[in-house]
Protein backbone atom coordinates (compact mmCIF):
# COMPACT_ATOMS: atom_id res chain seq x y z
CA UNK A 1 0.00 0.00 0.00
CA UNK A 2 1.10 3.41 -0.91
CA UNK A 3 0.72 5.26 2.37
CA UNK A 4 2.19 8.35 1.08
CA UNK A 5 -0.98 8.40 -1.46
CA UNK A 6 -3.49 7.07 1.03
CA UNK A 7 -2.23 9.96 3.44
CA UNK A 8 -2.64 12.94 0.34
CA UNK A 9 -6.33 11.87 0.08
CA UNK A 10 -7.13 11.94 3.37
CA UNK A 11 -5.68 15.71 3.04
CA UNK A 12 -7.50 16.85 0.40
CA UNK A 13 -10.91 15.22 1.42
CA UNK A 14 -10.77 16.30 4.84
CA UNK A 15 -9.41 19.24 3.67
CA UNK A 16 -12.46 20.15 1.66
CA UNK A 17 -14.36 19.46 4.42
CA UNK A 18 -12.70 21.66 6.51
CA UNK A 19 -13.15 25.07 3.92
CA UNK A 20 -16.83 23.61 3.45
CA UNK A 21 -17.33 23.99 7.26
CA UNK A 22 -15.81 27.49 7.50
CA UNK A 23 -17.48 28.74 4.51
CA UNK A 24 -20.52 27.49 4.53
CA UNK A 25 -21.86 24.56 7.63
CA UNK A 26 -20.16 26.40 10.93
CA UNK A 27 -21.69 30.26 9.75
CA UNK A 28 -25.45 28.07 9.57
CA UNK A 29 -24.58 26.38 13.21
CA UNK A 30 -24.12 30.52 14.49
CA UNK A 31 -27.14 31.39 12.85
CA UNK A 32 -29.30 28.48 14.35
CA UNK A 33 -27.15 29.00 17.75
CA UNK A 34 -26.04 25.79 17.39
CA UNK A 35 -22.06 25.21 18.17
CA UNK A 36 -21.90 20.97 17.80
CA UNK A 37 -20.33 20.05 14.31
CA UNK A 38 -22.71 17.30 13.17
CA UNK A 39 -20.58 13.78 13.38
CA UNK A 40 -19.48 13.72 9.64
CA UNK A 41 -17.75 16.77 9.96
CA UNK A 42 -15.94 15.90 13.17
CA UNK A 43 -14.53 12.76 11.37
CA UNK A 44 -13.71 14.65 8.34
CA UNK A 45 -13.03 18.72 8.67
CA UNK A 46 -12.40 18.23 12.36
CA UNK A 47 -9.09 15.87 11.72
CA UNK A 48 -7.70 17.81 8.96
CA UNK A 49 -5.30 19.40 11.07
CA UNK A 50 -4.18 16.59 12.14
CA UNK A 51 -3.65 14.67 9.04
CA UNK A 52 -2.34 17.78 7.42
CA UNK A 53 0.67 17.97 10.05
CA UNK A 54 1.32 14.46 10.09
CA UNK A 55 1.20 14.98 5.79
CA UNK A 56 3.87 18.01 6.30
CA UNK A 57 5.79 16.39 8.66
CA UNK A 58 6.30 13.15 6.57
CA UNK A 59 7.14 14.54 3.83
CA UNK A 60 8.83 17.25 4.01
CA UNK A 61 10.89 16.76 7.38
CA UNK A 62 11.07 13.22 8.55
CA UNK A 63 9.56 9.69 7.99
CA UNK A 64 9.55 6.58 10.46
CA UNK A 65 9.99 3.35 9.21
CA UNK A 66 10.80 -0.50 10.55
CA UNK A 67 13.79 -2.11 9.47
CA UNK A 68 12.54 -5.57 8.37
CA UNK A 69 15.55 -7.58 7.81
CA UNK A 70 19.37 -8.05 8.99
CA UNK A 71 21.00 -6.90 5.64
CA UNK A 72 22.18 -4.05 7.86
CA UNK A 73 23.39 -5.41 11.30
CA UNK A 74 25.34 -4.91 13.35
CA UNK A 75 24.34 -1.16 12.20
CA UNK A 76 20.91 -2.01 12.47
CA UNK A 77 18.88 -4.62 13.64
CA UNK A 78 15.44 -6.07 12.93
CA UNK A 79 12.92 -4.22 14.60
CA UNK A 80 14.27 -1.06 14.92
CA UNK A 81 12.04 1.97 14.15
CA UNK A 82 14.31 4.08 12.37
CA UNK A 83 13.76 8.15 11.54
CA UNK A 84 14.77 9.47 7.96
CA UNK A 85 15.31 13.10 7.49
CA UNK A 86 13.64 13.71 4.09
CA UNK A 87 15.37 17.37 3.12
CA UNK A 88 19.52 16.39 3.21
CA UNK A 89 19.20 15.40 -0.23
CA UNK A 90 16.38 18.01 -1.06
CA UNK A 91 12.90 18.30 -1.22
CA UNK A 92 10.69 16.14 -3.34
CA UNK A 93 6.99 16.18 -3.87
CA UNK A 94 4.74 13.90 -1.78
CA UNK A 95 3.88 11.01 -3.74
CA UNK A 96 5.47 11.75 -6.64
CA UNK A 97 9.05 11.64 -5.12
CA UNK A 98 9.91 14.68 -7.40
CA UNK A 99 12.87 16.62 -6.47
CA UNK A 100 11.82 20.65 -6.67
CA UNK A 101 14.42 21.98 -4.50
CA UNK A 102 18.03 21.06 -4.91
CA UNK A 103 20.26 20.85 -1.26
CA UNK A 104 22.14 18.68 -1.50
CA UNK A 105 23.30 14.14 -2.50
CA UNK A 106 24.05 11.72 -0.72
CA UNK A 107 27.73 11.09 0.53
CA UNK A 108 29.60 7.99 0.95
CA UNK A 109 28.95 6.10 4.18
CA UNK A 110 25.27 7.67 4.52
CA UNK A 111 22.82 5.30 5.18
CA UNK A 112 19.83 5.78 2.82
CA UNK A 113 16.33 4.39 2.07
CA UNK A 114 15.55 4.53 -1.65
CA UNK A 115 12.90 3.06 -3.77
CA UNK A 116 13.86 -0.50 -5.28
CA UNK A 117 14.98 -0.29 -8.93
CA UNK A 118 13.06 -3.34 -9.50
CA UNK A 119 9.72 -2.78 -7.54
CA UNK A 120 9.19 1.06 -6.61
CA UNK A 121 6.58 0.23 -4.46
CA UNK A 122 9.22 -1.20 -1.95
CA UNK A 123 11.44 0.64 -0.01
CA UNK A 124 15.07 -0.29 0.48
CA UNK A 125 17.75 0.56 3.25
CA UNK A 126 21.87 0.18 2.64
CA UNK A 127 24.94 2.37 2.60
CA UNK A 128 25.91 4.39 -0.38
CA UNK A 129 29.34 3.08 -0.66
CA UNK A 130 30.24 5.15 -3.92
CA UNK A 131 29.18 8.19 -6.17
CA UNK A 132 28.20 9.17 -9.96
CA UNK A 133 31.51 8.62 -11.70
CA UNK A 134 33.54 6.43 -9.22
CA UNK A 135 35.37 2.86 -9.72
CA UNK A 136 34.27 0.55 -7.45
CA UNK A 137 35.84 -2.77 -6.77
CA UNK A 138 34.70 -5.42 -4.53
CA UNK A 139 37.10 -7.97 -4.75
CA UNK A 140 37.89 -11.15 -1.86
CA UNK A 141 35.25 -8.94 0.73
CA UNK A 142 37.25 -5.32 0.65
CA UNK A 143 36.49 -2.59 -0.93
CA UNK A 144 38.49 -0.21 -3.47
CA UNK A 145 37.07 3.15 -4.35
CA UNK A 146 38.68 4.95 -7.10
CA UNK A 147 41.55 3.13 -6.63
CA UNK A 148 42.44 3.24 -3.11
CA UNK A 149 41.17 0.91 -0.75
CA UNK A 150 39.13 1.04 2.36
CA UNK A 151 40.87 0.37 5.33
CA UNK A 152 39.56 -2.60 7.95
CA UNK A 153 39.99 -3.42 11.44
CA UNK A 154 38.88 -6.02 13.95
CA UNK A 155 37.77 -9.21 12.71
CA UNK A 156 35.83 -10.05 16.17
CA UNK A 157 33.61 -12.89 15.97
CA UNK A 158 29.61 -11.37 16.13
CA UNK A 159 26.41 -13.50 16.50
CA UNK A 160 24.41 -12.97 13.58
CA UNK A 161 21.06 -12.71 15.12
CA UNK A 162 19.20 -13.66 11.89
CA UNK A 163 20.66 -16.83 11.03
CA UNK A 164 21.92 -17.67 14.01
CA UNK A 165 25.71 -18.17 13.01
CA UNK A 166 28.69 -16.26 13.38
CA UNK A 167 30.56 -13.69 11.32
CA UNK A 168 33.37 -11.60 11.85
CA UNK A 169 32.81 -8.03 13.03
CA UNK A 170 35.01 -5.33 11.16
CA UNK A 171 35.30 -1.88 11.48
CA UNK A 172 35.37 0.11 7.79
CA UNK A 173 36.68 3.12 7.07
CA UNK A 174 36.83 5.43 3.88
CA UNK A 175 40.04 7.38 2.79
CA UNK A 176 39.58 10.55 4.40
CA UNK A 177 39.45 12.05 0.54
CA UNK A 178 36.88 10.20 0.19
CA UNK A 179 34.86 11.48 3.23
CA UNK A 180 36.51 9.64 6.20
CA UNK A 181 33.24 7.81 7.00
CA UNK A 182 33.63 4.77 9.29
CA UNK A 183 31.09 2.06 9.94
CA UNK A 184 30.61 -1.74 11.44
CA UNK A 185 30.42 -4.24 8.96
CA UNK A 186 30.20 -8.07 8.99
CA UNK A 187 31.78 -10.52 7.14
CA UNK A 188 30.74 -14.96 7.26
CA UNK A 189 34.05 -16.07 6.27
CA UNK A 190 32.55 -19.38 5.49
CA UNK A 191 30.14 -17.74 2.33
CA UNK A 192 32.63 -17.26 -0.78
CA UNK A 193 33.43 -13.94 -2.28
CA UNK A 194 32.06 -14.41 -5.67
CA UNK A 195 29.49 -12.18 -6.85
CA UNK A 196 26.65 -12.95 -9.89
CA UNK A 197 23.34 -10.41 -10.79
CA UNK A 198 20.23 -11.96 -10.77
CA UNK A 199 20.10 -10.70 -14.13
CA UNK A 200 20.77 -8.11 -16.13
CA UNK A 201 20.28 -4.22 -15.01
CA UNK A 202 20.09 -0.69 -16.41
CA UNK A 203 23.95 0.17 -16.40
CA UNK A 204 25.48 -3.19 -15.87
CA UNK A 205 27.43 -2.85 -18.95
CA UNK A 206 29.79 -1.01 -16.83
CA UNK A 207 30.47 -3.97 -14.59
CA UNK A 208 32.55 -6.70 -14.95
CA UNK A 209 32.41 -9.90 -12.62
CA UNK A 210 34.81 -12.40 -11.58
CA UNK A 211 35.08 -15.23 -9.70
CA UNK A 212 36.93 -13.21 -6.93
CA UNK A 213 34.29 -9.97 -7.01
CA UNK A 214 33.20 -7.36 -8.98
CA UNK A 215 34.26 -3.79 -10.83
CA UNK A 216 31.59 -1.15 -11.83
CA UNK A 217 31.82 2.19 -13.40
CA UNK A 218 28.62 4.20 -11.12
CA UNK A 219 26.70 6.02 -14.15
CA UNK A 220 25.51 9.69 -13.94
CA UNK A 221 22.71 10.41 -11.74
CA UNK A 222 22.87 6.67 -9.83
CA UNK A 223 24.79 5.45 -6.85
CA UNK A 224 26.36 2.04 -5.51
CA UNK A 225 24.38 0.68 -2.37
CA UNK A 226 25.39 -1.92 -0.01
CA UNK A 227 24.23 -3.67 3.10
CA UNK A 228 26.65 -3.48 6.20
CA UNK A 229 25.91 -7.24 6.64
CA UNK A 230 28.05 -7.86 3.25
CA UNK A 231 27.19 -11.72 3.21
CA UNK A 232 23.41 -11.37 4.08
CA UNK A 233 22.75 -8.63 1.58
CA UNK A 234 20.76 -7.94 -1.72
CA UNK A 235 22.14 -5.10 -2.88
CA UNK A 236 23.69 -3.21 -6.16
CA UNK A 237 26.28 -6.47 -6.83
CA UNK A 238 23.30 -8.38 -7.34
CA UNK A 239 20.53 -5.87 -8.80
CA UNK A 240 22.82 -2.70 -9.94
CA UNK A 241 22.31 1.04 -9.18
CA UNK A 242 20.63 3.41 -7.64
CA UNK A 243 18.90 6.31 -9.52
CA UNK A 244 18.95 9.53 -7.92
CA UNK A 245 15.44 9.82 -8.61
CA UNK A 246 14.59 6.83 -6.17
CA UNK A 247 16.64 8.13 -3.23
CA UNK A 248 13.74 8.64 -0.36
CA UNK A 249 16.20 10.26 2.52
CA UNK A 250 19.08 9.83 4.63
CA UNK A 251 18.61 7.82 7.58
CA UNK A 252 19.97 8.97 10.99
CA UNK A 253 18.09 7.80 14.27
CA UNK A 254 16.69 4.52 15.96
CA UNK A 255 13.50 6.12 17.73
CA UNK A 256 12.28 2.60 19.40
CA UNK A 257 13.07 -0.99 19.35
CA UNK A 258 10.52 -2.96 21.72
CA UNK A 259 12.68 -5.55 22.15
CA UNK A 260 15.89 -3.52 23.41
CA UNK A 261 15.09 0.12 24.57
CA UNK A 262 18.97 -0.07 24.67
CA UNK A 263 19.02 0.84 20.70
CA UNK A 264 17.24 4.06 20.95
CA UNK A 265 20.13 6.61 19.55
CA UNK A 266 21.83 7.86 16.63
CA UNK A 267 23.58 5.90 14.05
CA UNK A 268 26.66 6.40 11.47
Amino acid sequence: MNFALVLFILVIISGIAWVADKLHFAPQRRLAGNDRMPLWLEYTAGFFPVICAVFVLRSFIAEPFKIPSGSMIPTLQIGDFILVNKFTYGIRLPVLNQKVVDLGTPKRGDVVVFRYPRDESVDYIKRVVALPGDEITYENKRLTINGQPLQYSGGEPYLDPENMRYAKRFTETFPADLGGNRHEILNDPDRPATVFPTERFPGSEFCQYQQSGMTCKVPAGHYFAMGDNRDNSADSRYWGFVPDKNIVGKAFFVWLNLGNLGRIGGFE
